[in-house]
């Protein structure tokens, strides 16, 4: 964010402490002053898969994918958030020119087919108008949400490379034991880095999928290949993740950017599954029963990502209410709070915007306020620096008014992110 915004926003915050005090809530100011004030994470998640949140479907014009995507960008402004976290890369295609996957057919319907401009383009630019940060989502290994590789473009990465690719659970991924694949992914994302004013490199929580009751991830060749020296194949896939992640990170610093972030960074930021390892499982772990944990399941080890300082933010999903008891809000928010304390590595706390509401979900998500308490408790926690909201659709909806009382409890005027 340049200077004019950072000014633009601190003239926005001081303006809204007058108003306060004019209209007399003067209690309300010293605590409201601190939050205007101080900076933080207030990001929301766009997604573009299966067409959840952008574009609304397939096969709308250039115009109307355009103006879908400005309005998500307006929406966060009015919501006072700073931060959008853009997938251009949803399943091994992509939102931009790219020289290495297709076009994603979330766009035209058809993989592979131009849709007459370029949203990543086009998002940084509007994004950065709007004093927005644009961070670019990846998703590293899903290539399909089908098991038909006859059913993407003939000229797909998977489709010439079919010793890339394995089915598991209904879909198609790349093989994350094979060098020539990460090496491959890395290379179509950094493609954006280098071409684009973006703020961060994004990713979620896929690595290794997650388990499917009866199915095997059929890597056994890679493995016996690649897997000498390592105890079993868990090891094994951890140390490839860890690869990935540490590989990716250091391939980022080395880009050299020119134009508006010339000398600026480009940061790093993950958001795992919520736990890492339960304490039943790992002393070290979170006072947690989940079902999944990221290091046993997904071969994702992700509090070594933040001790070794490979990423430069983490917002592990914490779309638990508070009390839920086999994964308590209240009591991961502290677990990451401690896991991140003196490594320099910023902790964001994600949250599930669209359980509000949710007649499938518990009670807790029924009641408006129980997102604006998450950010209430969160704020007793120094380590936690932000919050970011699954996802676009929910925060311009807001089906309760959840993200309204959020707006209302927390976030009196726009600030900038913390860096």
């Amino acid at each position: 964010m340049g200077q004019i915004g950072r000014r633009g926003l601190l003239a926005a915050a001081a303006g809204a402490l007058s108003v306060l005090a004019v209209t007399g809530d003067a209690a309300a100011v010293p605590e409201r002053r601190r939050r205007a004030s101080k900076p933080e994470m207030r990001g929301m998640w766009l997604a573009s898969v299966a067409n959840r949140d952008w574009p609304s479907k397939a096969g709308l014009t250039a115009d109307q994918q355009k103006a879908e995507l400005l309005a998500h960008l307006d929406t966060a402004v009015r919501r006072r958030l700073n931060a959008v976290m853009f997938q251009v890369r949803p399943t091994a295609d992509a939102m931009w020119p790219s020289p290495y996957e297709p076009w994603s057919q979330y766009l035209t319907g058809v993989q592979g087919r131009h849709p007459g401009w370029d949203p990543l383009g086009t998002a940084v630019e509007e994004a950065h108008r709007r004093d927005l940060e644009l961070h670019a989502w990846f998703n590293p290994y899903r290539v399909a949400n089908h098991t038909d590789p006859s059913r993407l473009v003939a000229s797909h990465p998977a489709r010439l490379n079919p010793e890339w690719v394995l089915p598991y659970g209904g879909k198609l991924y790349y093989n994350p034991g094979l060098p020539e694949v990460r090496r491959f992914v890395q290379d179509a994302m950094l493609d954006a880095v280098q071409r684009y004013d973006i703020d961060a490199v994004h990713w979620d929580d896929y690595f290794y999928p997650y388990p499917v009751a009866g199915q095997v991830f059929d890597d056994d060749e890679a493995y016996a290949r690649y897997g000498t020296g390592f105890p079993d194949k868990a090891a094994w896939r951890r140390d490839n993740t860890d690869r990935l992640v540490s590989e990716m990170a250091d391939r980022i610093k080395a880009v050299k950017k020119t134009g508006k972030k010339a000398g600026g960074k480009v940061r790093f930021g993950i958001s795992p599954f919520g736990v890492w390892r339960n304490a039943s499982t790992d002393p070290l772990g979170s006072p947690t029963r989940a079902g999944v944990q990221t290091y046993d399941d997904l071969h994702a080890d992700t509090r070594k990502w933040v001790k070794e300082g490979w990423i430069d933010y983490i917002v592990p999903q914490l779309y638990w209410n508070i009390g839920f008891e086999a994964a308590d809000y209240a009591k991961l928010v502290p677990w990451w709070s401690e896991t991140v304390r003196g490594t320099g590595v910023h902790l964001y706390a994600g949250e599930a915007l669209y359980k509000a509401g949710d007649p499938a979900q518990p009670a807790a998500w029924q009641d408006p306020a129980e997102l604006s308490r998450h950010l209430t408790l969160a704020a007793d926690h120094p380590e936690v620096r932000g919050h970011v909201f699954f996802s676009a659709k929910e925060v311009a909806a807001d089906r309760i008014g959840a993200m309204d009382r959020v707006v209302a409890d927390h976030y009196p005027a726009r600030v900038r992110p913390p860096h």
